[in-house]
């Protein structure tokens, strides 16, 4: 290879490098720092992120900062739990309960998929794409409609007779957690789906030999094989669960408070945009933890393989 060839490979691959590491930094870590910079701003000195943080005095040196917006989060000194901290464990509650329904119903249609004939594959793989096409609002509020007091449930039961009258269904927690799994399903079923189609059938075929039984080598082979793909989808569902605003504001009830909700409140409700933004940074934190033990799951997976 020429010097001219080498170099102009090296300026291909930092280019190739810089692209995305670019869109990170002005995307993603710029309004990260601006919103931790209003995080700790003081409303009565208006809300400008590029506010100078210290104020210097002929003898003395004034920080502009004001940690009381996290403060206040996890301790408000009346109770032992704040009402911000209790929506993070809402939030973190019906995020796993989420991930939980998610995986339960969605590996059995990954497994199928998987397992069908490759020319029915693209049929199912748009069957599981296809609410996308559609508007996400126009989903939720079609729930509210099927699970309302008169909605399609309600009326097919007292048509058949089976209950006098209607279920509360709407504006409950099973309302709530209906609209999460059925939107959120798809983020689990394609990586299961990605993961379970690349088995070798043959370790299978191997566990049969030895006396396994069907459920036994789905337990002992298919699983494990998996585990992958459970993570994947797992993250996928769990982290904007954690954060989700629409679905708790649509179709849960008053005692249904997730963060998401509570952001929006402090922000245009409240007008407080130091607490809001505070409160934001926390649930970044929060979705970080489970990305950064993702990743490390990743990681020791890919050693053990090379291994």
């Amino acid at each position: 290879m020429s010097l001219f060839k080498y170099f102009q490979f090296q300026l291909g691959r930092r280019f190739v490098i810089a692209v995305p590491f670019f869109w990170l930094l002005l995307f993603f870590a710029l309004p990260f720092l601006i919103l931790l910079r209003i995080s700790v701003t003081d409303m009565g000195n208006g809300v400008d992120p590029f506010a100078p943080l210290f104020e210097s005095a002929p003898s003395s040196l004034k920080i502009l900062l004001k940690p009381q917006n996290y403060i206040s989060i996890f301790s408000d000194g009346q109770s032992d739990i704040t009402l911000y901290l209790q929506a993070y464990l809402t939030s973190l509650k019906y995020a796993f309960l989420t991930t939980f329904f998610c995986l339960i119903f969605g590996y059995p249609f990954a497994y199928f998929l998987a397992r069908a004939k490759p020319t029915i594959r693209p049929a199912l793989l748009m069957l599981v794409m296809l609410p996308f096409w559609t508007s996400f609002l126009l989903r939720v509020y079609a729930w509210k409609g099927i699970l309302a007091d008169q909605g399609i449930i309600n009326n097919a039961l007292l048509a058949l007779g089976i209950i006098h009258q209607p279920l509360i269904m709407l504006y409950t927690d099973v309302s709530m957690l209906i609209g999460m799994t059925y939107v959120y399903i798809p983020f689990m079923i394609l990586p299961l789906y990605a993961n379970l189609v690349k088995m070798d059938m043959r370790l299978l075929e191997a566990a049969h030999d030895l006396g396994a039984s069907a459920w036994s080598a789905f337990w002992l082979v298919t699983v494990p094989l998996s585990r992958g793909g459970i993570v994947a989808g797992s993250m996928l569902v769990f982290i904007p669960c954690i954060g989700e605003f629409v679905i708790p504001s649509l179709l849960g009830g008053a005692e249904n408070l997730m963060i998401g909700r509570v952001v929006w409140d402090e922000m245009f409700s409240s007008n407080n945009w130091p607490r809001a933004a505070a409160l934001s940074v926390v649930m970044i934190v929060l979705i970080l933890l489970p990305l950064a033990l993702y990743y490390r799951y990743s990681n020791a997976s890919q050693d053990e393989s090379r291994v």
